[in-house]
């Protein structure tokens, strides 16, 4: 692993400890590298809609969330500027929604970010595509 590689880690370690939703829905960091990220979770009971279907906040704030380790992974702090996301199959209570974030360009203060939710069975929850946005402090300062 490359040093870029473990601070984006280290980086998404900080995130996730410090925001309220990654433990409140016990998100699991699979992977962070630079410019990359792949993030779970479980599908819970209270995070069905009124369907009994994932509920499509849960399933956009799981792409964010990966959007958000993988644009910040180079220590910049960096946030949302603009996302989209085409939601292509229910998620079902139990279900293992896995969130994998790439990054598709980066030039100057803007970055391009697409995220692909799946199941435990590789099917195709959503898509998500995040434009990002550099603010130019670091995340995580360092020695």
């Amino acid at each position: 692993m490359s040093s870029a590689d473990e601070l984006a880690r280290k980086i998404a370690d900080h995130m996730r400890a410090r925001e309220g939703t990654g433990a409140a829905w016990n998100i699991e960091i699979e992977e962070a590298r630079e410019g990359y990220a792949r993030i779970a979770m479980i599908v819970r009971k209270d995070m069905l809609n009124g369907h009994h279907i994932c509920h499509g906040g849960m399933i956009f704030s799981l792409s964010d969330t990966a959007f958000a380790y993988a644009c910040n992974s180079r220590n910049m702090e960096t946030v949302a500027q603009n996302a989209t996301i085409a939601f292509l199959a229910p998620g079902r209570e139990g279900d293992r929604l896995v969130a994998e974030c790439q990054e598709q360009a980066l030039t100057g203060r803007s970055g391009v970010y697409a995220v692909t939710v799946t199941n435990q069975k590789g099917e195709k929850i959503a898509v998500f595509q995040g434009l990002s946005r550099s603010l130019g402090n670091p995340v995580l300062k360092t020695d």
